[in-house]
């Protein structure tokens, strides 16, 4: 092993949150977790007080909550702005007929009204749905309608892509500047509704290798997870400046990028607009950016941007963290090299509600390695039958249960939740990895057809549903394509209909249709006509991994 590989794996001298891992571990239990919030003084909880309004009680509301950055706008709002206008726009809500249980979807780009809608909508005991900007009608409606979606949170240029008329249950569209304008008297009553650790507070769509997305729900409960893991992994303090750079929409974006930092009264930064290097740097090094939370793909972009980090003063940078994917090698040494920080790899899942396997900074890293198992978390290994395999076995991923941020349940759906659950007492990943002798787990592979292309998982049934609605493809398959930048991207292989001939203009027409009809990110970024696709003999179903295995192979002959 070289000097620096030896220089990243050691542990980086400094004071953390966590400072003895195996002692932790050893003490460690979830209720003591739970002592640093304020629902354990009455039993009640409510999520979105947890995350603002406690602050603002316990003397902190001129403390700047957040920096909004796009282009040249810059906003401020401290905690205690942050608590009226989740207040007013729970008091909004509640005139529209929103009550507890009620599924309320927000539809916004990353603003601070984003995150802000989300937490009304939990302040007053309903149920949010962050939906991510980038979709298109059809994934719109697809999650509104799943769970019988009541009210959307929008603005004047994204309610151009909600189908009204096909969503049936959706009464009413709230604009977010309509709502910025509503006057109460300073005399309103407190919207919180104090709820249960076991009512539902957040529901994200994640999409599977079969079938549409499928809704998770997540109870307040999830609230005890998110600040531990805040604490000990994100490792904030109260002089931190944090940045999640992913969407609410996604998991990270608002488990990470809102509750987490928020319930241990860290300043996070928003910021609005399309990737640009330039931007990312500079916004680093205005706002003194301390710690950041991001993806390999989006390492990976701005290290092949060159030199371009050297023009900007990025040391205020103490903790980078990672998510989404395995990382590779190569953005690691560059980290090292010209931010002189290391890179800490998390795993976990939206069903699973927070991080589960992670690096800690006060712990050694290893090459390759998710980490280890979060204090409260016992990881397994498991065999077909869902015994444990031996450390260095290469088995299905699975994790004890149960902990707080595990999800409530998958709406509609009993069969696909108990799914995760076939072997008693664990929860099955759907990764293949392996644990080696101090507990580091090492990722393998998906166990299923999931594309995971710029850390976000990408379901090829619901690519290929939308792709034969064409009037030009007969049959699809689609298959994440291993990448250098993203990690995966998504291919699709068709079957032309009778009357279409192959040409430049068709297939593009194709990828477009899909990128209007769901979101950019799922558009298929390569599409291969075959004269047939690979099928099972009884069932007729299309042989993902033949197509997979058929591009690796080409890919290495072309190598």
């Amino acid at each position: 092993m070289g000097v620096l590989e030896k220089e990243i794996l050691a542990p980086v001298s400094g004071t953390y949150n966590l400072e003895n891992y195996e002692a932790i571990r050893e003490t460690f239990s979830w209720d003591d977790a739970a002592k640093g919030l304020s629902f354990e003084k009455t039993g009640k909880i409510n999520a979105a007080y947890e995350t603002i309004d406690r602050h603002v009680d316990e003397g902190y509301g001129d403390k700047i909550a957040l920096h909004y950055v796009d282009g040249d706008e810059r906003r401020i709002l401290t905690f205690k702005e942050v608590k009226e206008k989740t207040d007013l726009y729970a008091r909004v809500l509640r005139d529209n007929g929103v009550r507890k249980g009620d599924r309320v979807f927000v539809f916004l780009p990353k603003t601070p009204e984003c995150y802000i809608s989300i937490l009304a909508i939990i302040k007053i005991g309903a149920i949010a749905g962050p939906l991510f900007e980038a979709f298109m009608e059809e994934a719109v409606k697809d999650r509104i309608n799943d769970c019988k979606g009541t009210v959307l949170i929008t603005d004047k240029e994204m309610v151009k892509r909600v189908p009204q008329s096909e969503i049936q249950s959706l009464h009413t569209i709230l604009d977010v500047e309509n709502i910025e304008n509503t006057v109460y008297e300073e005399t309103a009553a407190d919207p919180v509704e104090w709820v249960d650790l076991e009512d539902g507070m957040l529901i994200h769509y994640t999409s599977g290798s079969t079938g549409k997305p499928k809704g998770v729900l997540h109870a307040h409960r999830a609230v005890i997870h998110h600040y531990v893991s805040g604490k000990w992994v994100l490792d904030v303090k109260d002089d931190d400046v944090y940045w999640c750079t992913s969407h609410p929409g996604w998991v990270t974006g608002s488990v990470y990028g809102l509750f987490a930092p928020w319930l241990n009264r860290a300043t996070i930064v928003i910021q609005g607009g399309r990737f640009k290097a330039e931007n990312w740097y500079r916004l680093i090094a205005e706002l003194k950016v301390t710690i950041w939370y991001s993806a390999p793909t989006a390492f990976r972009m701005l290290l092949s941007q060159g030199d371009i980090l050297k023009n900007y003063d990025l040391s205020s940078l103490r903790h980078v963290l990672s998510v989404g994917e395995p990382l590779n090698p190569e953005v690691i040494y560059w980290a090292w090299e010209q931010l002189g920080v290391r890179i800490h790899d998390t795993w976990w899942m939206t069903e699973t509600g927070g991080h589960l396997i992670v690096n800690l900074p006060a712990e050694k890293i290893k090459p390759g390695s998710m980490g280890r198992p979060f204090p409260g978390i016992t990881v397994g290994i498991l065999d077909e039958k869902g015994k444990e395999l031996p450390r260095g076995s290469v088995g299905q991923l699975a994790v004890r249960t149960p902990w707080p941020g595990l999800m409530k349940e998958i709406w509609g759906n009993q069969d696909r939740f108990d799914a995760y659950f076939k072997y008693e007492g664990w929860y099955v990943s759907g990764d293949l990895a392996y644990q080696d002798e101090e507990d580091y787990v090492f990722f393998q592979s998906r166990d299923d057809d999931m594309i995971n292309s710029a850390g976000e998982r990408i379901g090829p049934f619901e690519v290929e549903s939308k792709l034969i609605e064409h009037p030009a493809v007969a049959e699809a398959g689609v298959i994440g394509k291993p990448d250098p930048i993203r990690g995966e991207l998504v291919k699709a292989f068709i079957t032309l209909r009778p009357g279409f001939t192959e040409s430049k203009e068709l297939l593009e027409e194709i990828r477009v249709f899909v990128r209007n009809n769901l979101a950019a990110h799922v558009a298929p970024r390569e599409i291969e006509v075959l004269e047939e696709l690979p099928k099972t003999v009884i069932s007729g179903k299309i042989l993902r991994r033949e197509l997979k295995e058929m591009e690796i192979l080409r890919t290495k002959k072309s190598n």
